[in-house]
Order: structure tokens, then C-alpha cells, then sequence
């Protein structure tokens, strides 16, 4: 195996390993989701749902950058052996995030009641403030995280996730239950109701924390090596590489600056979403209760279950900008082109059968979570409608880390912008000139992640001289998984006359996989090199040689 071939393996390994995580994380809650969701009702879920959209924002200025931006800064230094300011760039950066983020704590946690009368849902305002602190840990987790992705390693935010999620997890429902039971006949009892939810978010934050400081004491005296090493050969070289710290600190705002606004506009879409969608049906004389009830749907079932495949795009998009700024630096754009290549390819092999499968199994995926106890088909139909966001979110994910890797940082904020500006103004006139009400949501949630599509494809062309190859890395994953979306529904169908729709959607879903990969293979769709490449991948072409479907 070649060298290059190697690093687009290792972007690979490291990427499963995030997105195994992010899939367990994703999967957790959607768990979580079924007795918290049976507990609160739909409506206290929709203030649940709401808060977590300021929140998200909050974090987004203060918390979510800090991870890419140190792993970028962090990566180019150790890429030249400096790991001297790699550590000096992750001392000033847990100052900048302290700093940052305890300023986002006071503004989300004073700003709760003012957010909560613009969108007109009182309900809001005790949920976020449970939230505000959880901002703090996670502006200081970030910075841990970010500085092991700059070394290439995955794995401390891989078992962080999986911590936080589960502590998440248990919180969340218990207070729920407990608030709710606690606060019978008050006339804010779904806000306490979802208040429990958002404690859960808190608790597990802490947690994740605390994992992350055991794992970095571990690490400590590895990263204490190689400075020592470096000081020996800077000594030898009669060299000193040291950068000053405001120097570092400059750096770091620069950094963090195009990445905070780039996944501020991005994720902003969220809020827009629920400011027009209430003001337009209050207008429309839509009361709060079911305007939080559909809001509901829409976050709590169908954004939640779309964003679990969404999540390998996430985890490959962080993963390939420690190598992509390492070539970057190194001045070899054949190696960033190979590697966006595989990045690409690897995440629509996974996009395009979760949006199959959950196009033709949304009622059942629902039932068997316990989403859909009653006979409204709002949230089957928006998963059935709307399961093409998944292809098109994936990939405008990984785009935007693909650009950002390539240093052209505020290229995804002025896309995103676009994108946001045309959905919210296609999202009102839907909501004033149409019966549409909560499927609006959805289309221009689509609509949104299309735009960033076309415009950062455009980019990724332009920047790296790329032209992306449509057959196997598009066509042949939509063929293969069309066949599977078949196969599997068929079997579900034949399945559910003797069996409950849990066990027939759970084994439709167990011979949807092999049926996919192997429908793959036959289309020619990938080809053994690239099957090595994958994690796991020697022991998949021995399975699919064993099959005869790979020579």
C-alpha cells in the first residue's frame, strides 16, 4: 500500500471511528426520545425542541468552532514539528473558549424570556436557562477535542460522545418524570416537564468533560515527549520556531471567526425556521399549542431521525481536515483531490440507502419507536417526502470541512447566507400563500441544503481543480440502494401479516444491509482497492469473495 493510499485509509479509519460514535450517540437518542417523548407530550416536547434551536446558536458562537479551528491550527504546527505552539495555540485557545462561553452562558440565560416573547412561546424560557451553563463545558470540551483531531486522533471525542450521551440519556427522562409529576395542576408544568430534558443535555456535558481531563492526563506525558524532542533538535539547529502568544491569539479569532459565522448561518436556518413558522400561523390564528405540537414533529421525528446518516458526513468532514491542512501546507493538491475523492465517495455509499430506507420504512421506523402511536401521518409523510435532505445534507456537510480544510473559510458562510436568505422567504410565502403549515418546514429545510449543494460543489471545483466522478460514486449507490428500498419493504410487508411491525421493521432493516452492498458490488459500484481502503475492509472482500461477487 502506497503512503497516499495510507493517509486516505487513516482519514477513513479515523472518520468510522467518529462516525461509529456519532451513530451511537444518534442512536442513543433516538432511544431516549421514545419514553421522554411519551412522557411530555408533544407539546412540551415542541418547547424542548425550540430551546435547543437558541441554543444551538449559542454554542455554535462559542462552542462548536473551537473544535474544527484548533484541530486546523493545531494540525499545520504539528505537520512541521512544532509541537511547542501546538500546545501554545491549545493553552491560549481553553482562555478564548472560557472567555466566549461564559459570555454566551449570560446572554442565553438573561436572554431566555426576550427569546421566548419574540416566537411567542413562554414555555421556552425555563428549558434554555437549565441549558445555559451546559454552553460553558462544552466552549472548554471543545478546545480538549480539537486539539487531539490536530494530532489525528479520533478517539477521545469518539468515547467523550458516547459518555455524554448516555448520562444524557438517563437524566433526561428521569428529570422529566420527576418535574412533570412534581409540578402537577401548575400551569407551567410543561416547561418544567422539558426543562428535565434540557438538565440531561447539562449533566452529560459535565460528564463528557470529565472524561475528556482523565484522557488528556493520560495522553500528557506523550505531548510532553515530543516537545522535549523538539526543544533537543530546535538546541542542535540553533533554531527557535516559538510564536508569540498574541500572535497565537490572533490566529486563533482569525480562525474561529469564518468557522463561527460559516456554521452560525448554517445552523441558523433552524431559528429562522421557528420565528416565521409562529409568527405566520399566530397570524393565521394557529394557537401556541398546536403551532409547538407540529414544531414538535418536525424536530423531535423528523429532523432527529434525518440527522443520525447525517452524522458519518459530520464525522468525515472533521476528520479530513487535519490531513487536508497537512497536504494544504505541504503544497500537494493531487493528495487533497485523492482525498476529498474517497471522503466523497465513502459518504454517499452511506447517504443514499439511509434515504431509501427511511423513505420506504418511515411508518414503521416510527411505530417502532414509538413515534407514531395515533393516525396522524404528519411525521411518516415528512420522512417520506423529506428523506432526500439526507443526501443533500451529507454531502453540503462534508463540503463545508472540505473548504474549510482547504483554508477557504468564509467561502461556506456567503453560501450558507444565500441559501438561508431564499429558504426563509420561500418558507413564508409557503406559510402565507399555501395549507402547507409544518410540511413547509420540511421543503425548505430541503431546500436549504440544495442550494449549499450546488454552490459548494461548485467551489470544491474551482479551489482544487476537482471534477467529481457521478457514476460509482452517485449513480451506482442510488441503483444499489432503490433495489434494497424494494427488497426490504417487500420482505417488511410479508413479515408484518404474522409478525408486529417492531420485529418485521427490525429484520427488514437486518437484510436491507447485505442486500445493498451486495447489489453494490454487483453494479460495480466499488471496487475491491476501494473496499480495502474502508475500515474492516480486508475482511468484507473476503465475505464478498467467499459470495462470488468479487473476484
Amino acid at each position: 500500500m502506497t503512503e497516499q493510499r495510507q493517509k486516505s485509509h487513516s482519514i477513513l479509519v479515523q472518520g468510522s471511528i467518529l462516525a461509529a460514535a456519532s451513530l451511537t450517540v444518534r442512536f442513543i437518542g433516538m432511544l431516549y426520545r421514545i419514553p421522554m417523548t411519551a412522557i411530555l407530550g408533544e407539546t412540551a416536547i415542541g418547547y424542548y425542541s425550540v430551546a435547543f434551536d437558541f441554543y444551538d446558536i449559542a454554542l455554535l458562537l462559542s462552542s462548536y468552532s473551537l473544535p474544527l479551528a484548533v484541530s486546523k491550527l493545531v494540525s499545520a504546527r504539528v505537520v512541521q514539528g512544532q509541537h511547542k505552539n501546538a500546545r501554545r495555540v491549545f493553552m491560549l485557545a481553553l482562555l478564548f473558549g472560557l472567555c466566549v462561553g461564559s459570555i454566551a452562558m449570560c446572554v442565553t440565560y438573561f436572554g431566555a424570556e426576550y427569546y421566548a416573547r419574540i416566537i411567542g412561546q413562554k414555555g421556552v424560557v425555563l428549558p434554555l436557562q437549565v441549558l445555559a451553563p451546559t454552553i460553558l463545558v462544552f466552549s472548554v470540551m471543545g478546545v480538549i477535542r480539537g486539539y487531539f483531531q490536530g494530532y489525528g486522533n479520533m478517539v477521545p471525542t469518539a468515547i467523550s460522545q458516547i459518555i455524554e450521551q448516555i448520562i444524557n440519556a438517563g437524566v433526561s427522562v428521569a428529570a422529566s418524570y420527576l418535574l412533570l409529576r412534581h409540578y402537577v395542576g401548575d400551569p407551567d408544568r410543561l416547561s418544567y416537564g422539558a426543562a428535565g430534558g434540557t438538565l440531561g443535555t447539562f449533566s452529560g456535558a459535565v460528564a463528557s468533560f470529565l472524561s475528556l481531563i482523565v484522557i488528556y492526563a493520560i495522553y500528557h506525558k506523550a505531548f510532553s515527549r515530543l516537545i522535549a524532542n523538539e526543544r533537543e533538535l530546535s538546541a542542535e539547529n540553533a533554531s527557535d520556531t516559538s510564536e508569540r502568544p498574541l500572535h497565537v491569539l490572533r490566529l486563533i479569532i482569525l480562525t474561529v471567526i469564518p468557522v463561527v459565522v460559516s456554521q452560525t448561518v448554517y445552523q441558523l436556518s433552524g431559528m429562522v425556521d421557528t420565528l416565521v413558522f409562529n409568527r405566520v400561523l399566530d397570524a393565521k390564528g394557529f394557537d401556541e399549542t398546536i403551532r409547538a405540537s407540529w414544531g414538535g414533529i418536525f424536530s423531535g421525528k423528523y429532523k432527529l431521525l434525518t440527522n443520525v446518516p447525517v452524522a458519518v458526513a459530520s464525522a468525515l468532514g472533521t476528520a479530513i481536515v487535519p490531513g487536508l491542512i497537512a497536504e494544504y501546507v505541504r503544497g500537494h493538491k493531487q493528495a487533497m483531490r485523492e482525498k476529498v475523492g474517497v471522503a466523497v465517495k465513502f459518504n454517499m455509499i452511506i447517504a443514499f440507502p439511509c434515504m431509501v430506507g427511511i423513505a420506504v420504512l418511515s411508518g414503521p421506523i416510527l411505530r417502532m419507536l414509538r413515534f407514531w402511536t395515533d393516525m396522524n401521518p404528519l411525521a411518516r409523510n415528512m420522512l417520506q417526502l423529506g428523506s432526500v435532505g439526507i443526501v443533500l445534507f451529507s454531502f453540503s456537510t462534508l463540503t463545508n470541512g472540505i473548504l474549510q480544510g482547504i483554508n477557504k473559510l468564509y467561502v461556506p458562510v456567503v453560501h450558507s447566507a444565500i441559501a438561508l436568505v431564499i429558504h426563509a422567504c420561500v418558507l413564508y410565502v409557503m406559510l402565507r400563500c399555501t395549507e402547507l403549515n409544518a410540511y413547509a418546514l420540511m421543503f425548505c429545510n430541503v431546500l436549504f441544503a440544495f442550494i449549499v449543494c450546488v454552490l459548494n460543489w461548485r467551489s470544491v471545483g474551482k479551489y482544487l481543480d476537482y471534477k467529481q466522478e457521478i457514476r460509482t460514486t452517485f449513480l451506482m449507490p442510488l441503483s444499489a440502494s432503490v433495489f434494497m428500498g424494494v427488497s426490504s419493504r417487500c420482505l417488511y410487508d410479508c413479515l408484518h401479516l404474522k409478525f408486529s411491525a417492531s420485529v418485521s421493521c427490525v429484520c427488514a432493516i437486518l437484510f436491507a444491509v447485505p442486500v445493498y452492498f451486495a447489489a453494490l458490488v454487483a453494479l460495480k459500484g466499488v471496487t475491491k482497492e476501494e473496499l480495502l481502503r474502508m475500515p474492516k475492509g480486508n475482511i468484507l472482500v473476503k465475505i464478498l469473495t467467499k459470495c462470488k461477487l468479487l473476484r
